[in-house]
């Protein structure tokens, strides 16, 4: 049975509490279009270490520039508002923080920690940037017990230099291969936007990749142009194209895919965990 969508009022509350707690997430600074219906569904994807990113990706909305210092009361305040929500299941991300040593790891391992110690069975799903390749700050934040481990490719290696400047195609692969590697059971999983000018050919390489690397969970969505200032739509795709590829992805092997227009990193992430 599918979970009801929250009324514009009840999202309302939600929001003024999150504000409330001085807490950002990642459905408010992207104008995610699925933010009442995740909300009402009990997942909310928080993200921490501030709102400006140190990198310049080309599709992001988020803010770009020099991020103050680190919160060291915000995993605290994280626990009192997936508390105050109810939340089974949640999903912490950050913008990406090359200014910091380990790239934001401890605090990462912090907020999990405290969920983790707060909540009795509490899902919670990093979704991490690439630390810029440490396996240290990597292996951090997976002893602190995520259950699921999210690193997103984004798109196809040859438009990495126009979409995602300052990533690597490779290190991104890395990352998710490693975290196996170092933590077996923790599940892994990956997103592809489309819409920045790949080919279908492409989309399916990098689905075999991630594959390669033994990624769990796959999410599929549509790229929409914030502003013009951003990298622009090249092409949307139908309905008919998002549910090819989930079946391709789902012959190769993923064990969950979510695909589809308004589909995000974090659609629906409650579901794929149970599998």
């Amino acid at each position: 049975m599918n979970k009801p969508r929250l009324l514009l009022s009840e999202t309302h509350a939600v929001k003024k509490l999150l504000r409330d707690l001085r807490l950002n997430t990642v459905c408010e600074e992207s104008r995610c279009p699925n933010i009442s219906e995740c909300f009402g569904s009990g997942t909310a994807t928080f993200m921490i270490l501030g709102d400006i990113c140190t990198r310049g990706c080309t599709f992001c909305n988020v803010s770009k520039g020099k991020p103050k210092g680190i919160d060291e009361q915000e995993p605290y305040r994280l626990l009192d508002a997936v508390k105050k929500l109810g939340l089974k299941y949640v999903v912490i991300t950050s913008v990406t923080r090359d200014d910091l040593p380990d790239g934001g790891a401890e605090h990462f391992a912090k907020c999990v920690s405290i969920l983790k110690k707060g909540i009795k069975d509490i899902k919670v799903e990093v979704l991490v940037p690439d630390f810029k390749g440490s396996e240290e700050a990597l292996r951090k934040v997976l002893s602190s017990g995520p259950d699921v481990l999210n690193h997103n490719v984004e798109t196809v290696p040859r438009l990495y230099r126009a979409v995602r400047k300052g990533a690597s195609y490779k290190r991104s692969l890395y990352i998710l291969k490693k975290s196996k590697e170092l933590f077996p059971h923790i599940r892994t999983k990956s997103a592809i936007v489309l819409g920045f000018g790949e080919t279908k050919e492409e989309v399916v390489s990098v689905m075999q990749d991630l594959r390669n690397v033994e990624c769990d969970f796959l999410t599929i969505g549509q790229y929409y142009q914030p502003s013009f200032k951003h990298h622009p739509t090249v092409k949307y795709y139908t309905y008919e194209e998002f549910e090819e590829l989930r079946r391709i992805a789902l012959s190769m092997g993923f064990k969950y895919v979510a695909s589809g227009p308004n589909v995000r990193s974090s659609y629906k992430a409650f579901e794929s965990v149970s599998i």
